[in-house]
């Protein structure tokens, strides 16, 4: 049988397939491929497309911080809360990109604003594969650490241990446990009673950090009316926002003073107006609703917030009732069930209120405003976005 003749292109595709795997290729162009183990972790875009809420490892390049869900900052970061993996230490493209959220005790570490350098590194980290910034993320992180296999240029020393000045919850609570009712009431008094107190002006700076929108880091988002706002229009003008005091201050008298009238776990950023709309008023349900902030509703004894921070109300308002309870001068303030409390030192509706805890369950933002307060500004948390099943077992 007769062969056929060699090409010559039949010979140089040959060659180059032969000789292909000398080639070098660089290790910042691979993708990693994993199991999502920490000794084989998914690479970014493996983790971007197992979005499962399921703990898993990855390993990325540190490319910048997320501000949005399509946007990142690559320097001048203004905190050590997120940062941003890619497959590609040069990539641009945030749909390539994973978000991460640093919890507090890795951000001494691995927060960009404390460490800006680490960009352009190679981490692993281990969480929970799900949505954060409305983007693929990474929540509820138990392990960062530099990849010790990848080829860094940093500085070879080992990065120092996590800070641990963070407690564990269950640690902060331990006293706590196992109680209820009075007992549970009088013990979470204990627990959070003692902490820093702000004066009213420092307020507007706190607020401008716990209240801070997520998709525009120079804007905060308003309580009752969800607009987001520059942080630099706070003031007495229309169109300005103030500080909104949740649990009313004339209800038990204490105005703007240091200790309630200055908690920022119940201050929030509000619409001079709209605040002034709901004035002094007990919450419950109905009545009708307001032109500037539709979704809030109100007659002439209560005012009934939109539907994403009711429950963030209620915790608000159980804080207050836990943790002002009569000692060291201060009022004792109570929930009841009853509107038109006036200067009474009393806030209800507390059925309704109980109800809107159910409905609006604790979500990330507050969360990461409960974590701000107590790690930047009064060192004491709200026990019922920790454990939200106690606001039944005190009140129930």
């Amino acid at each position: 049988m007769k062969r056929k003749p060699f090409s010559k292109l039949s010979f140089i595709l040959s060659f180059l397939l032969a000789f292909s795997f000398l080639i070098p290729v660089s290790p910042s162009s691979q993708a990693s491929v994993g199991s999502g183990t920490w000794e084989s972790p998914y690479g970014v875009n493996q983790a971007i497309e197992q979005q499962s809420e399921t703990n898993k490892s990855v390993k990325g390049y540190v490319v910048g911080k997320p501000v949005s869900r399509a946007s990142i900052i690559t320097g001048n970061y203004p905190d050590d809360y997120a940062l941003a993996l890619a497959d590609n230490p040069s990539e641009t493209n945030t749909s390539e990109m994973i978000y991460v959220q640093i919890p507090a005790n890795f951000r001494a570490s691995f927060g960009l604003k404390s460490n800006p350098d680490l960009k352009g590194e190679q981490i692993k980290v281990t969480g929970s594969l799900t949505d954060y910034f409305s983007h693929a993320g990474v929540k509820s992180v138990t392990r960062m650490e530099l990849d010790e296999e990848a080829d860094n240029p940093a500085d070879p020393d080992p990065i120092d241990p996590p800070d641990q000045s963070n407690p564990d919850i269950d640690t902060y609570y331990e006293n706590a446990a196992g109680k209820s009712g009075e007992a549970l009431k009088v013990s979470l008094h204990e627990i959070i009673d003692d902490h820093t107190e702000l004066s009213y002006s420092e307020v507007w700076d706190a607020l401008k950090n716990t209240d801070e929108d997520p998709a525009n880091a120079g804007n905060v988002l308003l309580l009752y009316s969800g607009r987001s706002q520059s942080k630099n229009t706070n003031g007495g003008g229309v169109d300005d926002w103030n500080r909104e005091h949740v649990w009313a201050k004339s209800h038990g008298d204490f105005g703007t003073s240091m200790g309630p009238g200055t908690d920022i776990h119940h201050l929030r950023p509000t619409d001079v107006t709209v605040n002034s709309s709901r004035g002094n008023l007990d919450f419950d349900n109905g009545g009708a609703e307001n032109r500037e902030a539709p979704g809030n509703y109100y007659d002439s004894d209560s005012w009934e917030p939109r539907d994403e921070v009711k429950g963030d109300v209620a915790r608000m308002l159980f804080y207050m009732a836990v943790r002002y309870e009569g000692d060291s001068g201060e009022p004792d303030l109570e929930l009841n069930n009853s509107v038109n409390n006036g200067s009474n030192p009393f806030h209800g509706k507390l059925s309704i209120l109980l109800d809107w805890h159910e409905q609006d369950p604790v979500d990330a933002r507050e969360q990461r405003r409960n974590e701000i307060i107590f790690e930047e500004y009064q060192f004491n948390r709200n026990p019922f976005i920790d454990h939200p099943e106690w606001a039944e077992e005190i009140w129930g």
